[in-house]
């Protein structure tokens, strides 16, 4: 995918002129110095394609950035930017604990090789110059067993990285265990990317959904168009392409999805053959969820009830945000047919899901296990 043409301070002012749109000061610093590491990739790439062909030498690769801060700072919102200003087809943006899912499954298929760690970075570089990774952070030994070679590997092949995390680089792993086996990766890190903080004390992000309403009813063209809008908020207009998700293998159509908001339809969502295991890997992809059109949920619903309410479940458990549209309000939405306790749960989670104290909670993707 091609960048949009744009540099990072161009797409950020072009924010800023929104009216609906904070313009942060800290933000602004962060932006400086993605301009800076934008114009070196830029450059880098016009470099490289001189040389090729009529040297063995190459332009020396720029160093990436470790991006740190709050919830709702705006860290992946400035990310996802930079991905889409920077005009490179060979780049990845990826959750990073869905990272390392990936390169725990592909050491098990590469095991032959004599080292499957640096046989998974050949892998990576060959397909990647810039690797976006966010919410990096490690709470699994496994992962930080194996994070310092495998970064130093993909450092050594030429793979820019830049991620986002809630922690600054010493506090990762702070009380894992066997931490001092982890302290050189923290070192390399601090020596191969510029760390940025990006201070402050406002979440966007929770300051957009706590001034509209979540819930939409009746469902209809004036709720479609409020969730509309709101998605547009929360996602500044930088949206995917992609008009369906992989799950598990399957293709699950989608609304929109941008950053990391999924709109899905309540008939695809809960009325195909999803299980639990599905929705627990939507509330570890997407910290918000949109859907669409919730019906009232009767007795000849009963699989299409089964599935909602192990969605709500699911969303609940992990602190995922719900932005929804109901064809009856949420109080009413089961029938009479003997699930009144079942009813009575759900109707008060989804209540709940509506309040500050809920919106203020973290997303708990690291609590999720994918089935």
């Amino acid at each position: 995918m091609s960048g949009t043409g744009g540099s990072p301070q161009g797409w950020y002012q072009a924010a800023c002129d929104q009216s609906d749109f904070v313009c942060d000061a800290q933000q602004l610093a962060a932006i400086g110095q993605l301009e800076v590491l934008w114009r070196q990739l830029v450059e880098f790439k016009q470099r490289r394609n001189q040389f090729l062909g009529r040297s063995l030498l190459s332009p020396e690769v720029p160093k990436g950035l470790y991006i740190w801060g709050g919830v709702g700072r705006g860290k992946t919102f400035l990310m996802d930017g930079f991905y889409e200003c920077l005009p490179y087809r060979r780049k990845r943006r990826i959750h990073f604990h869905n990272f390392m899912l990936e390169v725990h499954h592909e050491m098990r298929r590469l095991a032959h090789a004599p080292d499957p760690l640096l046989a998974v970075a050949e892998v990576i570089e060959q397909s990647t110059r810039l690797l976006c990774l966010d919410e990096f952070h490690v709470d699994d030994i496994a992962d930080a067993m194996i994070l310092g070679r495998l970064l130093e590997a993909l450092f050594a092949r030429g793979v820019v990285v830049l991620t986002t995390s809630n922690f600054a680089p010493d506090d990762l792993y702070r009380n894992g265990l066997q931490r001092q086996n982890f302290l050189p990766a923290i070192a390399l890190l601090e020596r191969e990317l510029k760390v940025l903080h990006l201070d402050g004390d406002s979440d966007y992000r929770l300051l957009q959904m706590a001034r509209d309403p979540l819930f939409h009813f009746p469902d209809d063209a004036a709720s479609e168009a409020r969730m509309r809008a709101l998605f547009q908020r929360l996602t500044a207009g930088v949206r995917g392409g992609a008009a369906a998700i992989l799950m598990r293998g399957r293709k699950m159509p989608v609304k929109r999805l941008a950053r990391e908001v999924a709109w899905f339809d309540f008939a695809e969502l809960c009325g195909g053959l999803h299980d639990a295991a599905d929705y627990l890997e939507i509330a570890h992809r997407y910290p918000t969820v949109f859907v669409s059109s919730i019906p009232r949920l009767t007795a000849e619903r009963a699989a299409e009830a089964r599935r909602f309410t192990w969605l709500i479940d699911v969303l609940y458990d992990n602190h995922v945000k719900l932005v929804a549209s109901f064809g009856v309000s949420p109080q009413q939405l089961y029938g009479d047919d003997g699930r009144e306790e079942e009813a009575d749960r759900i109707a008060s989670r989804l209540a709940e899901m509506q309040t500050l104290h809920y919106l203020e909670r973290p997303h708990h993707s690291r609590g999720v296990k994918l089935g």
